[in-house]
């Protein structure tokens, strides 16, 4: 608990206060005349951006390069910075520049923020701010040596910066005015992109474990269950997309097997909420758009950039479903044992993730205005996409109404903060042992 003017505030209500806060400084920028190249940007516009922005999705109800000023832009990107690394980072980076001792409830709070187990973890927020920005200079110059020649010096750096933030973030805007549609053709610049997409959705632990390997020569339960099952996601997707869409199929009269099975790599990665993508998914096959569904739904790993409920959630409930199957009573891995307050949280978490989904699905299906043919699977789409904070669309979002449109953005501000976060907020629950344990009966399952 944290006493702020003779109020005492839980971490989760401190944590989603805090977002808040920077959805609305946002707002508040993105509404100046200074932030758009035309007339004052209206308020749902402006909100719907700044929370997208800080959300890390990517959706958007306007063009980004036409429709915002450089200043626009500028602030979009310090929101997906913030957002992205989570504003607790950045106080406790403050802390460690101005060389002052870091209170105990920004520990607690920035552990909160970064879904850290305990205090000794809190050393790889040193790890986060030094990475991020490794990955991000060497990101936008690999991006410059592509986008420089394009578009010219100051230009070419700018849009390299942008996108380096966007991708690394798993924010998902751009710069085009179409994603990235014009490099579909492009090689590097997509592989370069794909990099800072996988860097920023890894897990900053991850990060961590792997580059004390060498010195250790051990990686936590946590590491190992984030690795095994972002692989076997990653191979799967690229193997589904390659039967689903036949290798992109469709554009086999503009692009070359070579460049088609790139693009189909590139969609395989982009919806662990990274939102970049090469062409509409309004292109894509039923079966391929169900798959997309799943993938963003699932998201990336704990304590990264990226949405979703998670690889390990995924991870940890398959691993306790084979258990289960195989009449086990414990669910391992790597011969180490799962604690059963895991699994629980899991499965909690996919429940209410589902719950959410599912009633914001019918209240948009409800209350908006939608085409006659394919509207469910069209909201469906739409509403997980904001609720993975992946930013890919299928068209629907501007055509929303305002109640349409802040359905979407409380599901991005849930998906981003956190299930757990904005319950405990909401319920003000807090850890409790009771004294009392009811007899305990089974009941019939299946």
């Amino acid at each position: 608990m944290v006493e702020i003017k003779n109020h005492q505030l839980s971490f989760p209500k401190l944590l989603t206060l805090g977002f808040l806060i920077v959805i609305l400084v946002g707002t508040g920028l993105l509404m100046l005349p200074l932030a758009t190249r035309g007339a004052r940007a209206p308020f749902i516009t402006a909100l719907f951006t700044s929370t997208s922005a800080t959300c890390v999705t990517g959706l958007s109800l306007v063009d980004t390069a036409s429709f915002w000023s450089p200043f626009g832009q500028a602030v979009i990107a310090v929101l997906m910075e913030v957002g992205g690394l989570g504003f607790m980072t950045f106080a406790v980076m403050a802390s460690m520049l101005i060389r002052r001792r870091i209170k105990m409830s920004t520990r607690l709070l920035a552990q909160e923020t970064l879904n850290l187990d305990h205090l000794s973890q809190l050393k790889v927020v040193g790890l986060i701010i030094r990475l991020s920005v490794l990955i991000q200079v060497v990101g936008a110059l690999l991006l410059w040596c592509d986008l420089g020649p394009r578009y010219g010096l100051l230009k070419g750096l700018w849009y390299s910066v942008f996108h380096a933030i966007a991708a690394f973030c798993n924010a998902g805007f751009d710069l085009f005015g179409n994603s990235l549609a014009n490099f579909r053709q492009d090689p590097y610049l997509l592989t370069v992109v794909a990099l800072l997409i996988i860097a920023g959705s890894f897990g900053f632990l991850v990060w961590d474990d792997l580059l004390t390997f060498r010195r250790h020569h051990q990686m936590s339960l946590h590491t190992q269950l984030a690795l095994r099952t972002g692989v076997v996601i990653m191979v799967g997707s690229v193997i589904v997309y390659l039967i689903t869409e036949r290798n992109l199929h469709q554009f086999a009269g503009q692009m070359d097997g070579f460049n088609r099975f790139v693009n189909t790599v590139f969609m395989a990665i982009t919806p662990r909420t990274a939102g970049l993508t090469t062409f509409s998914y309004t292109q894509l096959s039923a079966a391929g758009l169900a798959f997309t569904v799943l993938l963003m739904f699932i998201g990336g790993t704990p304590g990264s950039t990226a949405g979703g409920i998670k690889t390990t959630t995924v991870g940890l409930l398959a691993l306790q479903t084979l258990a289960t199957l195989r009449g086990r009573r414990d669910t391992t891995l790597a011969h180490r044992r799962f604690a059963q307050e895991n699994v629980f949280r899991a499965l909690t978490l996919v429940f209410i993730s589902l719950v959410i989904l599912s009633g914001a699905i019918f209240l948009l299906a409800e209350t908006q205005p939608l085409p006659s043919h394919d509207a469910l699977s069209l909201v469906t789409f739409e509403a997980v996409s904001a609720f993975g904070t992946t930013g890919i669309s299928v068209g629907m979002v501007s055509q929303f109404n305002f109640l349409g449109k802040m359905i979407l953005i409380a599901l991005m501000f849930i998906g981003r903060v956190g299930i757990y976060t904005v319950m405990f907020s909401i319920f003000n629950a807090q850890p409790h042992r009771q004294t009392y344990r009811y007899p305990e009966e089974r009941v019939l399952i299946g």
